[in-house]
């Protein structure tokens, strides 16, 4: 059955607004979980993070976290989600770290709705394994929100927490913040509690830097963009734009260009620098930064990033670009 956004629901922008939002999700996920098990897919970002807070106060130990470090997160992330979420909220959180398994299945892959699909199939596949291993577990909770299903529906892009399990998996989705928009989840994730890191942090798409790392993958150009988008994160913080950019990273594709390192030839990648600003993701401006910060950047990356011999900066808005380049 398709879902709708209700035409009569208000914009969640205030607190008041979110907390009558939150009692009703808690009393459906009551009625729709009763007594069962609850598998979550934890990436520690800000709309799994909200589904694990909703889904906590519903349904509390019955929710199981499951993280998955596929290979395509960003510098540091997998030890900051065990930290958050295992030592700080008491999670039961499941660490699985799938590395090799999901390169291995990526590559020679260039088409970005296949890799994708791979991404989210072999996310489906991880998660069944590790409910074998557990009693009881009938449902799947994903941070789907509103975006990712209109994307989906439209054909510009396919979501992996967009469509429906394999028939022959026997989970029941469960998918609380499926009709919010970006700004109203962390409206919500303020409301519940959730800590101004967590909810404040910039988007993370699901396939992680496989979106950020055009045509096929391969690790060493998977370590460039993982390096050059901890730099970026560095910079913005010490610059004073960390939480007021809406969502910057680096894109490092599948080709290369003469450059100059030491007096040598070299045969490098370039390095692409995104910064957008956005409301609810539908659409999005351009964030036109500080020439001494660009000259920063620039310095930093090609100098400290083995294989990256060029900064480039995309002053593309949505539309006529996606935000995330595939």
């Amino acid at each position: 059955m398709e879902i709708r956004r209700p035409d009569t629901m208000e914009r969640i922008t205030t607190k008041e607004l979110a907390d009558r939002f939150i009692a009703e999700q808690i009393e459906l996920l009551k009625k729709q979980i009763g007594n069962g098990k609850v598998l979550l897919a934890l990436s520690g970002g800000v709309d799994s993070s909200v589904t694990a807070a909703l889904l906590i106060k519903a349904v509390g130990s019955q929710l199981v976290c499951v993280h998955v470090n596929h290979g395509l997160l960003r510098k540091g992330e997998p030890e900051q989600v065990i930290d958050v979420f295992r030592r700080q909220m008491n999670a039961n959180l499941i660490y699985v770290d799938a590395t090799d398994r999901f390169l291995d299945k990526l590559a020679g892959v260039t088409d970005p709705e296949t890799k994708r699909k791979i991404i989210g199939s072999e996310f489906i596949d991880v998660f069944a394994e590790e409910a074998r291993k557990l009693d009881g577990i009938h449902f799947l909770a994903q941070g789907t929100i509103w975006p990712d299903i209109l994307e989906s529906e439209h054909g510009i892009k396919a979501h992996h927490n967009a469509g429906g399990l394999p028939a022959d998996l026997q989970f029941e989705l469960v998918e609380p913040v499926r009709i919010l928009f970006k700004d109203e989840v962390r409206v919500v994730g303020k409301a519940l509690g959730l800590p101004a890191s967590m909810v404040d942090r910039q988007p993370f798409p699901g396939p992680g830097l496989g979106v950020r790392c055009p045509g096929a993958i391969t690790r060493d150009r998977l370590n460039a963009v993982r390096e050059a988008d901890a730099i970026l994160r560095e910079e913005f913080a010490n610059y004073g734009l960390e939480g007021k950019v809406w969502q910057y990273f680096t894109v490092v594709p599948d080709f290369k260009s003469t450059g100059i390192r030491e007096g040598k030839r070299t045969f490098e990648w370039p390095c692409i620098i995104r910064a957008v600003n956005t409301r609810d993701a539908m659409s999005a401006t351009v964030e036109h930064l500080p020439a001494e910060l660009m000259d920063l950047l620039v310095k930093r990356i090609t100098s400290e990033v083995p294989g990256i011999n060029r900064v480039l900066y995309d002053y593309t808005p949505k539309p006529s670009a996606t935000i995330e380049w595939e």
